[in-house]
């Protein structure tokens, strides 16, 4: 079975598993030759390692079973994200609003900003220039058609 075939299943897996708790999403599967296969999974109000754990147990039973990989060759990783992997649904961004992301255009250019909205199309940032009195605070309307990627920026 070819890894893009084992990674379709894995996805419907995944989904019929999550059908039940719509509040959770998969996010990404990714297999690397060792079989080592990491499943990124996040919520809408995140994730709990607990969750994260019995997830895994639920999946690594059914891999077991449908021997998708010989002699039971093969790593589980069940986990979220993480802060420094870009968002990559719609759904995401929902989540994130109200946080400062950091946007990468396809141009190459870079912006940050508070993520104040997201529409179907596109999202609104505050973006803030300046200091003290001369603080300058826009709002930019930008395309996810114009968006390369996007990073959630922690603020201390």
């Amino acid at each position: 079975m070819s890894t893009s075939s084992i990674i379709d299943n894995l996805e419907q897996l995944v989904n019929h598993y999550l059908g039940s708790e719509p509040e959770y999403f998969l996010i990404e599967i990714k297999i690397k030759p060792t079989n080592n296969i990491k499943v990124y999974i996040d919520g809408d109000k995140g994730i709990s390692i607990e969750k994260c754990v019995q997830i895994n147990r639920h999946l690594y039973k059914l891999l077991e079973e449908g021997k998708y990989f010989p002699q039971g060759d093969f790593s589980l990783e069940i986990s979220s994200p993480g802060i420094d992997k870009p968002l990559k649904l719609h759904r995401q961004y929902i989540k994130n609003r109200g946080r400062k992301i950091e946007i990468l255009f396809n141009d190459g250019s870079i912006k940050s900003g508070k993520l104040l909205q997201v529409s179907a199309d596109d999202i609104l940032i505050e973006e803030k220039s300046g200091k003290g009195k001369k603080t300058e605070i826009k709002q930019i309307v930008i395309p996810f058609s114009n968006i390369k990627s996007t990073t959630v920026q922690t603020e201390f």
